[in-house]
């Protein structure tokens, strides 16, 4: 028998290769650092062809330990930074553009116009989401007005998608044979999707102006998207060339189930470059409420072996800057040297010394949907220092996920019964407390912290049979530390209507952005 699971982590800020064992641990670990590309304020890209060398260069250095070791390895399965848009040839595999990432907000003028010209409800109905830059369409809009991309619309050979799709058609033969695909996660997540059907949409297409053969073929989550074909790797070739490719799942879906949240109800929040926030909304697609977008969390395919069905839906939230506030305080401002310092500093205080934190950088996400919003701080005083600053980035943080989860309580059909957190930040014991207190729920930190590449092993895993149900994965997932809520609302509540005031005065800082 196999013995690991590989999964790929194409990340925003690095990616990450992991071997899984069958007890669902880490077992080996390979990362790489993504070059950020700021070309304009308000602009952020990656280089595709740095994604794909990156992903090799994981692999190489994972696969060469575990054949080292005699490990076999049952399955690869992807996982990745989801609204980023990727353009190539598929004739050559050349990229046309820089990807542009989910925190580019240079298509605000694109969905202003499209708003203006009352195109959301139809977005909402049939999507679940907004208009808003965050998402894939209007990103792949932008590029066929002002990207000079060398190939007509027309082109048989043009292609606009996800970084999912990217990795696995280079991953499985590129140009020889690869395997042009994603999964409805990602699907869910361009504004071209209709998620009742998990078909791409012919009316926003043409919306967009996104023709429909530049897309990927859409498939189950969990299933054979190809075989790895990866060429000379040296002693990983060993043991990843061949391997079955079988599970895509966008980042945060892939947290959801790497946090096994299987039912309705369940809530995981990863704090990374932003945080994020999905419940359980069940197999059957809600409706979209204000402030929260609906998207399809995963579907097992003919891989669905119990009573919870073959797809689920999430309620979801996104605050585009949450640890990217921490770079910015270490980076931006220099009053810390590395991120792994505002955890002890923050705490050093009992409290932010009345300074509220705002990081609206790259304007508001759920549930404001305001891109021209931009951060502040407010309240300070001569008494203020670096500490109270990190303490209300960190407050700040939670006050964010409050927002969501206030909200998701409000629009679910199920009680939010749990809050499972990932992520980096996730290590900092006074960001979970002050969680606890803000949503009013138990907050449980799991023993492992790589949610996000366990969900992708785990769904490739349950594909090939390695896992044989989401019970038994359900059974393998390990809580480090439970923070419960402890101080009454009548203290908790007024914090967060300061918060409150704060976001308000935020919104609306910046000015309409080109179309």
């Amino acid at each position: 028998m196999a013995s690991v699971v590989v999964a790929i982590d194409a990340g925003t800020t690095g990616v990450r290769a992991l071997a899984v064992d069958g007890q669902a641990r880490v077992a080996d670990v390979a990362y790489r650092e993504l070059t950020q590309h700021f070309p304009q304020p308000g602009w952020v890209e990656h280089d595709p062809a740095e994604i794909w060398a990156t992903v090799r260069d994981t692999l190489a250095e994972v696969g060469a330990r575990l054949a080292e070791r005699g490990d076999t390895v049952a399955a690869i399965g992807i996982t990745n930074q989801r609204e980023t848009l990727v353009a190539f040839d598929r004739s050559t595999g050349r990229p046309l553009h820089r990807a542009i990432v989910w925190q580019d907000r240079r298509t605000t003028g694109i969905c202003t116009e499209l708003t203006e010209a009352g195109h959301l409800p139809l977005v909402r109905a049939t999507t679940g989401l907004v208009l808003d830059p965050y998402f894939s369409a209007t990103k792949a809009a932008w590029l066929l007005r002002h990207g000079d991309l060398a190939l007509a619309a027309d082109d048989p050979n043009l292609s606009f998608c996800t970084v999912d799709s990217w990795v696995l058609w280079n991953l499985t033969g590129g140009t020889r044979g690869g395997t042009y695909a994603t999964d409805p996660s990602n699907a869910s997540r361009t504004l071209l999707l209709h998620t009742a059907s998990l078909s791409w949409s012919p009316e926003l297409c043409a919306l967009f102006g996104v023709p429909q053969h530049t897309l990927p073929e859409v498939r189950p989550s969990a299933g054979r998207f190809g075989a790895a074909a990866l060429g000379d790797l040296g002693p990983a070739s060993a043991v990843l060339d061949g391997v079955p490719v079988s599970g895509v799942l966008g980042d945060q879906p892939a947290a959801l189930f790497g946090q096994a949240c299987f039912d309705p109800g369940m809530v995981k929040v990863t704090y990374g470059t932003g945080s994020f926030a999905l419940a359980n909304a069940g197999p059957e697609r809600p409706r979209a409420p204000d402030g929260l977008t609906v998207s399809c969390a995963w579907d097992l395919g003919e891989h669905a072996g119990d009573e919870r069905g073959r797809v689920a839906y999430a309620l979801e939230g996104s605050a585009f800057v949450s640890g990217a506030a921490i770079q910015w305080l270490r980076d931006g401002l220099g009053i810390i040297s590395s991120a792994a310092e505002v955890g002890p500093l923050a705490a050093s205080v009992p409290d932010s010394g009345g300074v509220t934190f705002v990081p609206a950088l790259t304007g508001l996400g759920s549930p404001w949907w305001d891109p021209q919003a931009r951060g502040i701080v407010t309240g300070l005083t001569r008494g203020v220092g670096r500490a109270h600053l990190a303490r209300a980035c960190v407050e700040g943080m939670a006050f964010q996920v409050r927002d969501m989860t206030d909200a998701m309580a409000a629009a679910s059909a199920y009680p939010l019964s749990a809050l499972r957190a990932d992520g980096g930040a996730a290590a900092m014991d006074l960001l979970l407390e002050l969680q606890a207190e803000q949503s009013r729920m138990p907050v449980a930190r799991p023993a492992a912290l790589e949610s996000t590449a366990l969900g992708a092993a785990t769904i490739a895993g349950l594909a090939e049979g390695f896992w044989t149900s989401l019970r038994e994965l359900a059974g393998l997932w390990r809580s480090e530390t439970v923070f419960e809520p402890q101080l009454p609302v009548e203290l908790t509540d007024p914090m967060h209507a300061v918060w409150r005031r704060a976001v308000e005065k935020s919104m609306g800082w910046a000015g309409p952005e080109p179309k």
